[in-house]
């Protein structure tokens, strides 16, 4: 096994990472990475990487990319430049950002980073919600596998739940998340939910790491777009459109 050596990720800001042989992966989620992405089974790992905080927003900024998606091609040129520097000559093929779905909150359940929250964006402790996944890289690497993290859920112990009284959409009172409300909120004029989420602000873990204003209106307004596109009408016959943005748990 190679050494792992993170710290080039780390100084970009994709400060979570997890390394997972593709055999220990639970055996439906393995079947399916294989079966729409690695039929011929060239690649031994999957390698997941997520930020968290604002440290990648600010080295995205300072890269100054002429790119209608900064953030996915800054984390997918720094992982790229990372993983040929640490297994040279290996194959690698990056399975998230892309237009097919790919498990995210399952395989960041497995590596401890997601416990659910009211409002379906994942929390760990310390980080809060500040945090997002950026990039699923199918490898023939043979590096270290990562051990989960291990923390209580923030949200068991949250008596008071100031996420769900916060929510102009009422989207948390029910039973569960009520995704319509939500939506048809957030595309109202009058929305104070339209560059940010007004529930994620009212979360009191992880406040000192929260996004910056710049950041929160680029994430809301690509989420934002993601469903508008998703609301309009194709047409007779025709497909909906599926934006990458809006298959992403967190930002």
């Amino acid at each position: 096994m190679s050494a792992n050596d993170f710290a080039a990720l780390d100084r970009a800001g994709l400060n979570l990472q997890a390394v997972f042989d593709l055999d220990a992966l639970p055996d439906e989620l393995a079947a399916d990475l294989r079966r729409r992405f690695d039929p011929a089974g060239r690649y031994r790992q999957l390698i997941l990487l997520g930020h968290a905080g604002r440290t990648l927003w600010t080295a995205v900024q300072a890269a100054s990319l002429a790119s209608a998606d900064p953030i996915d091609d800054f984390s997918v040129a720094t992982a790229t430049a990372w993983f040929a520097e640490r297994c040279p000559g290996r194959a690698w093929r990056i399975v998230y950002p892309g237009d097919a779905p790919v498990g995210l909150q399952a395989l960041g359940k497995l590596a401890g980073w997601h416990h659910p929250t009211p409002f379906m964006i994942g929390i760990q402790p310390g980080w809060g919600t500040w945090y997002a996944y950026r990039l699923a890289m199918l490898a023939d690497s043979d590096l270290v596998p990562t051990r989960p993290l291990r923390h209580a859920p923030p949200c068991a112990s949250c008596a008071g739940r100031p996420c769900v009284a916060a929510c102009p959409a009422d989207a948390l009172a029910g039973e569960g998340f009520a995704l319509e409300r939500c939506i048809a909120y957030r595309r109202r004029d009058d929305s104070r939910c339209k560059a940010t989420c007004v529930a994620r602000l009212a979360c009191p873990v992880g406040t000192e790491h929260r996004y910056d204003e710049a950041q929160l209106r680029h994430t809301y307004a690509i989420s934002l777009r993601a469903i508008e596109e998703y609301c309009a009408d194709p047409g007779p016959g025709a497909p909906r459109p599926v934006h990458r943005a809006a298959k992403a748990p967190g930002a």
